[in-house]
């Protein structure tokens, strides 16, 4: 039997492989494609008024007419898709037809994402503003929340 020595930094070098392995398999230049798969759907920023909630998205390059908004009293849902550009020549215009993405970092496809509220509101009032790849929805409170007075016992005060 061969006496073998230990090496500490072996262990170290062998995850350095892995980690390296595991990187190169994620960011394969072929896989760019599935890059937008990530983040798949778009950011959010919530701010509540004493009267209403204030949704903001970022939707960029994206029409209003490819936004699905559906508001529950408890939640609102956001679907759509982004479609990739396509181009060809055609009578002295330029549009790409079927050109191959060396890489790419914008995010096609299908999106879904359902935002819960922290209160409830009355979702036959929403207004919705969407420019410039920036959607905005205010959502009104409802009355019994916009009231809402809670109580607060302290219980007996021991001396």
């Amino acid at each position: 039997m061969a006496i073998v020595r230990y090496n500490p930094w072996q262990e170290m070098n062998s995850l350095q492989r892995q980690l390296n392995h595991l990187f190169n398999d994620a960011l394969n230049v072929e896989d760019w494609n599935n890059f937008g798969n990530w983040s798949s759907f778009p950011a959010a920023e919530i701010t509540e008024k004493e009267d209403a909630f204030h949704l903001k998205l970022e939707v960029p390059g994206m029409e209003a007419k490819d936004i699905d908004i559906q508001v529950m009293a408890d939640r609102v849902a956001i679907a759509g898709e982004r479609k990739s550009e396509t181009k060809s020549e055609e009578n002295g215009s330029t549009r790409l037809c079927g050109a191959v993405s060396f890489r790419t970092e914008f995010r096609y496809g299908k999106f879904q994402r359902v935002i819960p509220l922290p209160a409830r509101i009355q979702n036959t009032n929403v207004t919705a503003q969407y420019k410039d790849g920036i959607l905005n929805l205010t959502l009104p409170k409802s009355e019994e929340e916009k009231n809402k007075v809670v109580k607060v016992n302290l219980g007996e005060a021991n001396a």
